[in-house]
């Protein structure tokens, strides 16, 4: 089940849904009509207990149910749920939203059945006056959920649609590295460049197509050289795009530090991403090829193969490569981004399952 997080509709706050519910059921008690005012005044109070329970009950349900439920929600999905704002609050404050809208109806059949066994006109207000009193009463438990549930709105809503049925490339690396310049010279994804750490204040997604088939691009928080437990929230969502989503994983290098970060902290770095994706093909690219001294041996050569590439066919443009053998681009001189693009698209699809009766592991077919 693909999630559209954008797709959410504003969540009421307490209060709001109380002024809908009573609204709502005034309006329907002043259409009541009969002639024997202890007949108009049952019809009118138990209409008025009823409609209101119902709108109120009605909006709760509709809205647990408009929000993707975690048990049929992708990996990457349930796991950027968890960093960002938690999989047992998620679950948690949905499920308030059902036992509020249970207890409602609960409480309407109740007094709605006082209402009517009675001929007293007192009683009947009563009863109606306790209706209103519990229902305000299960709202205010339910307010703080709807409050929560506001305010991960707007935090889920930022978060990126990745689909997982096309090859997804993921970029991580140390603080200020250049992943931004890096997607956004490979990539149709326009990036936040500046020159300070943690320009990335979310993942984003930049596309380019080979083939018409769409590749996608994740920018990821800079990863720092720490232990897991001390990670905050935006580096939690960069590891679970790492772990879930990632047909191919870029680990992006400044062999310069101007990052700020030294190579022994980005290669303990690059151990800790090995560990994590044992399973996930990872390559290593150093960026910023342009201040080498001196520049890769076969720039010349990547250089001219790629402004001779007309765009059709299966070109041999061999990639970028400095005196260590590592594959190396210049964001900046628009050099070796074509030759990585290709080796990006070949790994891809070496890496696709092309066996469509192939089922993950651990997973059994009866013969």
């Amino acid at each position: 089940m693909k999630v559209i997080w954008r797709e959410l509709s504003t969540v009421l706050t307490e209060d709001e849904v109380l002024d809908k519910g009573f609204s709502r059921a005034k309006k329907s008690a002043e259409k009541v009509d009969d002639p024997v005012k202890v007949f108009r005044v049952r019809k009118q109070l138990t209409r008025m207990v009823q409609t209101s329970s119902d709108v109120m009950s009605q909006y709760l349900e509709d809205t647990e149910k408009s929000w993707p439920s975690l048990d049929r929600m992708p990996t990457f999905d349930k796991a950027m749920v968890d960093a960002c704002v938690g999989c047992d609050d998620y679950r948690h404050h949905l499920s308030m939203l059902g036992w509020g809208a249970k207890q409602m109806r609960k409480i309407a059949k109740q007094n709605v059945a006082k209402i009517t066994r009675s001929a007293r006109l007192e009683v009947m207000h009563d009863a109606r006056k306790e209706a209103y009193g519990r229902l305000s009463s299960i709202m205010s438990r339910v307010g703080n959920s709807l409050d929560w549930l506001h305010q991960s709105r707007q935090t889920l809503r930022r978060l990126p649609e990745i689909d997982q049925a096309n090859p997804t490339i993921v970029v991580c690396g140390a603080p200020n590295v250049g992943k931004s310049a890096f997607i956004s010279s490979l990539s149709s994804g326009k990036m936040e460049v500046n020159h300070y750490p943690f320009t990335t204040k979310q993942l984003h997604v930049g596309h380019f197509e080979h083939r018409r088939l769409q590749h996608q691009m994740v920018d990821t928080p800079g990863l720092l050289d720490r232990p897991m437990d001390n990670r905050n929230a935006i580096e939690l969502q960069a590891i679970a795009a790492i772990q879930h989503i990632g047909s191919l994983c870029i680990f992006l290098m400044d062999i310069t530090e101007d990052c700020g970060t030294s190579l022994e902290e980005q290669h303990n770095l690059l151990d800790e991403v090995k560990e994590l994706l044992p399973d996930i093909d990872i390559m290593v690219v150093v960026s910023k090829a342009d201040l080498m001294d001196p520049r890769p041996e076969n720039w010349d050569e990547v250089n001219h193969s790629e402004k001779e590439w007309d765009g059709e066919g299966e070109p041999m443009i061999p990639v970028l490569l400095d005196e260590e053998g590592c594959v190396t681009i210049s964001s900046i001189e628009d050099v070796g981004v074509t030759a990585l693009r290709l080796e990006i698209v070949r790994r891809c699809k070496e890496n696709m399952s092309t066996d469509p009766l192939l089922l993950p592991e651990g997973w059994h077919r009866r013969d």
